[in-house]
């Protein structure tokens, strides 16, 4: 093996050590406990798929896929999100006419990077799909259950922007009259460039009414008094129906009593092009990119065939540690040294305390090279040596 690519990895791969996946334990564990007292159950599926159905399905850009051929010259990818998968799974295995079903799952997906630049190429999402339901109470629900599976992990401090793509596509339309110009000022909001946006509006052929609408938009950010701002900017039923949906939204989340982790965000839009009404993003602190996102994605199943209403979320449990203030706890493992004429004794000792839920190495004296070094790590360190046993507590 070449010495440049023995101790390297892939673009965008990553090396999870000890202390580090026993955080995303702790994390996920308490999530997944919150998201299966919902009722919600976990599945997996296969971290292969066939390009034809998934790598088509999944929206995202070809470029980021991972791709290879099997042997008998299919095209697979790996799975680059979790939605498209449980989306093929639920239209086949687990199809039921008019019952939704809650659907969850924790699992590593894959996006090929063009450049490190900090960005995965793998990582770990936790999240959930109710499909079946096509109510504004659903939304609600994936909102309020991403919410609180959120503060069970520990974060505090957090904030969710809910929108509709159907508004914001709606209203382009309306004023630019076709989907190549409407594309262009999507792209904006998506990559959140607004004097871009602003600039690009000034630049276009419209009366200044129509371009002061555009920039309207912007301010459509805020609390529930941008409802009526946003009922009032739209002139189609089809865009003010969309507004009533985000406020029956906004009710049903303070029924939920989570109004306050809320904001209303009506320039909200995603790369993901099966979205096809409410969008929802989570901002924490001290991250820089979101924590995960989620919304309504009708049109998907027809890709299977079996034209179905859904909605979800998905948490990046990588930036959601970063954004959680955990106190570095100390390592809970005990150490059990023995001579070998105390093996069955220092044996039966690790095996009770194993019993009553302790984390014990058992370690013979002879396979150690330096004493001080290999007991620093341990919460309590149990010698079985000579005529009697010893704790020492670290």
């Amino acid at each position: 093996m070449s010495k440049l690519f023995m101790f390297e990895k892939p673009l965008g791969m990553r090396d999870t050590l000890p202390a580090l996946f026993e955080t995303k334990k702790l994390v996920r564990n308490r999530m997944s406990d919150e998201i299966e007292k919902w009722g919600y159950q976990f599945i997996e599926t296969p971290t292969l798929e066939y390009y034809e159905t998934i790598g088509n399905a999944s929206a995202i850009l070809d470029q980021q896929l991972f791709k290879l051929l099997d042997q008998q010259g299919h095209s697979l990818v790996l799975r680059p999100d979790m939605t498209a998968p449980i989306a093929r799974v639920a239209a086949s295995k687990l199809y039921k006419e008019g019952y939704p079903l809650r659907l969850a799952y924790a699992a590593n997906v894959f996006r090929a990077q063009q450049r490190e630049g900090g960005r995965p190429a793998e990582f770990e999402q936790i999240g959930v799909e109710c499909i079946g339901d096509g109510t504004i109470s659903a939304d609600a629900e994936a909102i309020a259950l991403m919410i609180s599976s959120l503060k069970k992990s520990g974060l505090e401090h957090f904030t969710v922007a809910i929108g509709h793509i159907g508004y914001v596509n709606t209203l382009f339309l309306e004023i630019v009259g076709n989907e190549d110009r409407a594309n262009v000022l999507r792209r904006y909001l998506y990559e959140k460039n607004y004097v871009g946006y602003r600039e690009h509006v000034k630049s276009l052929s419209l009366s200044s009414i129509d371009k002061q609408r555009l920039l309207e938009l912007l301010k459509l950010r805020g609390d529930m008094t941008k409802i009526s701002a946003a009922r009032e900017l739209v002139e189609s039923t089809t865009g003010r129906e969309m507004v009533d949906e985000l406020e029956q939204l906004w009710q049903s989340l303070e029924a939920y009593g989570v109004a306050d982790y809320i904001k209303i965000d009506f320039n909200l839009v995603s790369h993901m092009s099966y979205y096809t009404g409410i969008l929802f993003e989570v901002y924490g602190p001290k991250v820089g990119f979101l924590l995960g996102n989620g919304g309504r994605y009708d049109q998907l199943f027809n890709k299977f065939n079996r034209p179905e209403s859904a909605t979800g979320f998905g948490i990046h449990i990588d930036r959601l540690i970063e954004a959680l203030d955990l106190d570095e706890k100390p390592n809970n493992i005990q150490c059990v040294i023995f001579s070998p004429e105390n093996r069955k004794e220092a044996i039966r000792y690790a095996e009770e305390k194993r019993e009553q839920g302790e984390r014990v190495v058992l370690q013979d004296i002879s396979g150690v090279k330096d004493i001080d070094a290999c007991t620093s790590s341990f919460s309590e360190v149990t010698y079985f040596i000579g005529n009697k046993s010893k704790t020492e507590a670290k």
